[in-house]
């Protein structure tokens, strides 16, 4: 993957439409090569405001082809020139006035656009494993790039938690205690797969609606509610640890099944704790939308959409037992 970031395409989904008037300014942007918040600390720098003054609804990769919208608040400013941030590897696309920042976490989803190269594969094999994808979704997993290089994100969570990393920049201190959790998260994920109840009801567990972060309690024996998550119009969820908060928590065999998971990293969520994160939950199912693809040669295109925090890392991942590099 990734032999050049055309091979990696990304199309941010917003769902929102810009008003015309407002205080802020809605900037669609193409980049390559460049990340987020190199793109934000741009716009900023033309717009003369404050870093935080810029906002974006999600992070996109480096070496990518991405378009993402970027929120600059300008009230009583005059539009700079966008044109001037323009070069070989961004373009402004759209800029339009709006009544309300973009927060993060905001959008609808993202649409992708993969090339894997240089593979084989039994071409019968690949459509079923596609298939099966696109009938029941992949596993939710966190990618690798929320770890950072080589899982220094980890290392660096550790040392907070240990006491050791001082006067930490609250934006670096977010990114750690972010990939802790996820990590997490992704060991109890692991287990339900290595059990087969990652898209089944176990008693207690916590439900999602898809799409949204609606949440409820899973009754026993509920007949239509196992009919929806084979539909995946409802997924199982798995724990974001942190403080008690507001989220929904599991009971029975469930709950059980996590503490089992768990246990051994109590230190780490002890440390979410103290630094203050609020427990949540996210669904165990990624859903892939719109699923095309097509083999030629030893090229393989794949084109998918996913709900705001799934990683396409996820769904290559499903892929890799019947894909073979030449």
């Amino acid at each position: 993957m990734r032999a050049s970031p055309e091979d990696f395409q990304v199309e941010e989904d917003l769902g929102v439409e810009a008003s015309g008037s407002g205080e802020h300014v809605l900037l669609k942007i193409c980049k390559r090569n460049l990340n987020t918040a190199e793109v934000a600390t741009h716009i900023a720098r033309l717009a003369s405001v404050r870093a935080r003054d810029v906002s974006y609804a999600g992070l996109k990769d480096r070496v990518a082809v991405t378009t993402q919208t970027f929120s600059v608040h300008l009230p009583g400013k005059e539009d700079p020139d966008w044109s001037q941030l323009e070069g070989e590897n961004l373009q402004v696309l759209e800029a339009q006035r709006h009544h309300r920042k973009l927060r993060r976490g905001t959008l609808r989803g993202n649409h992708f656009k993969l090339r894997i190269r240089e593979l084989s594969c039994d071409p019968l094999m690949l459509e079923e494993r596609l298939q099966k994808i696109a009938g029941h979704g992949v596993p939710n997993y966190f990618g690798a790039q929320r770890f950072g290089r080589e899982g220094n994100n980890l290392q660096r969570a550790q040392a907070l938690f240990a006491g050791e990393a001082k006067k930490v920049r609250r934006d670096k201190r977010s990114i750690w205690l972010s990939a802790a959790r996820s990590w997490l998260f992704n060991k109890v994920l692991t287990a339900r797969v290595a059990d087969g109840s990652w898209r089944q009801l176990l008693e207690g567990d916590v439900m999602q609606l898809a799409g949204g972060r609606g949440q409820f309690m899973a009754e026993k024996d509920d007949a239509e509610l196992a009919g929806r998550l084979e539909n995946l119009e409802v997924h199982v969820t798995g724990p974001l640890c942190g403080k008690p908060g507001r989220a929904l928590q599991p009971f029975g065999i469930a709950a059980g099944l996590e503490r089992e998971v768990l246990e051994a990293h109590q230190p780490w969520i002890d440390g979410l704790i103290r630094f203050g994160l609020e427990a949540d939950r996210r669904a165990l199912c990624a859903a892939v939308s719109d699923l095309q693809w097509r083999l030629e040669n030893d090229v393989l295109e794949l084109d998918f959409g996913l709900n705001s925090g799934s990683y396409a890392t996820a769904v290559v991942r499903e892929l890799s037992s019947v894909l073979r590099r030449n």
